[in-house]
């Protein structure tokens, strides 16, 4: 009696990932070949130098703010990893780049507290969030690419180990309150304002393992983070805030600061807690563009499909 060979059933995601990788695929070639036409903003500004940040894991802590019986307690610090590249400027946004925004009368000018001798090389502080904002939305617009403030972990990520601990390090049941303030007073002095808080020039602040420079120098960098607090008493975490409805963002440097969306000057206040920063800045990320994101989907459908091996074959090819 002749056997039937069994017939395996075709699996949902096998038949839409061939499908959705060949739809992509198509739009791509057809953006490249001119048959769809993209409209394309005015290119006169150069894109600002990055580094492009390999996928890997890494250990975070959340930049929210834990209580417990009324007592700050510390952020979990959790093992992630992101599968995807992250490409991030080098530098801070130099005045000089942030100027010529002003010029195009899209920036509002920068609050400077000190004469800078250059402005190509010294980074623009006196900048809010808003400010921020502001400028990559021209800064899209006038390089053809997207960019955008980092969130506290993209920052985080790609500071790698110049990015600061805030963690106080106690026991979070420690219910005695001079051990708590001897952590928090000893935080605090590690905290104390630079010598010289005037902007220096590029470089003067050394660089991360990741190839970012003068991270947590003397200019704390907007993220798009929006501070949040977590009483867990309640069992109830909160909801991630919206940005857009944030009046309190996250700054980064040699230690984290919330600080009012609006403030440019962070030693005139803003609802920052612990010892104010600097100086405020930023740099921003370039999120990748539509044939780069074909290709990265492209190479994980590969993967998933037929496993890491075949990927990798595909990519040495």
């Amino acid at each position: 009696m002749a056997r039937i060979a069994a017939i395996e059933p075709v699996s949902g995601i096998s038949i839409a990932i061939p499908l959705a990788l060949l739809v992509a695929l198509s739009v791509a070639v057809a953006v490249q070949s001119g048959l769809l036409v993209t409209a394309g903003p005015d290119r006169t500004v150069a894109a600002p130098q990055t580094v492009v940040i390999a996928p890997h894991g890494f250990a975070y802590r959340d930049a929210t703010e834990y209580f417990r019986n009324g007592l700050a307690v510390d952020a979990p610090k959790l093992d992630r990893e992101v599968t995807t590249t992250l490409e991030i400027m080098k530098y801070q946004t130099t005045l000089r780049d942030y100027n010529r925004c002003v010029a195009d009368a899209r920036c509002e000018p920068a609050e400077q507290r000190y004469e800078t001798p250059s402005q190509e090389k010294i980074p623009a502080t006196g900048v809010s969030y808003d400010d921020a904002v502001r400028y990559a939305a021209w800064l899209s617009e006038r390089t053809g690419a997207e960019w955008r403030l980092p969130s506290d972990f993209e920052l985080a990520y790609a500071a790698a180990d110049r990015f600061p601990d805030d963690a106080l390090g106690i026991d979070p049941n420690d219910k005695n309150p001079a051990n708590r303030w001897l952590a928090d007073y000893e935080r605090e002095a590690r905290r104390a304002a630079a010598i010289d808080p005037r902007p220096q020039p590029q470089g003067s602040f050394g660089i991360s393992q990741t190839g970012l420079v003068d991270f947590a120098g003397n200019v704390w960098e907007w993220t798009s983070t929006c501070n949040k607090r977590v009483d867990l008493d309640r069992n109830d975490p909160a909801a991630e805030p919206d940005p857009r409805n944030c009046g309190i963002m996250i700054a980064a440097g040699k230690h984290r600061a919330p600080m009012s969306s609006f403030v440019r000057n962070p030693k005139g206040g803003g609802c920052s807690v612990g010892s104010p920063p600097d100086n405020l800045g930023f740099r921003l990320i370039r999120r990748p563009g539509f044939l780069e994101s074909v290709k990265d989907f492209a190479q994980r459908a590969m993967a998933e499909m037929f496993g890491p091996a075949t990927n990798a074959r595909g990519r040495a090819g």
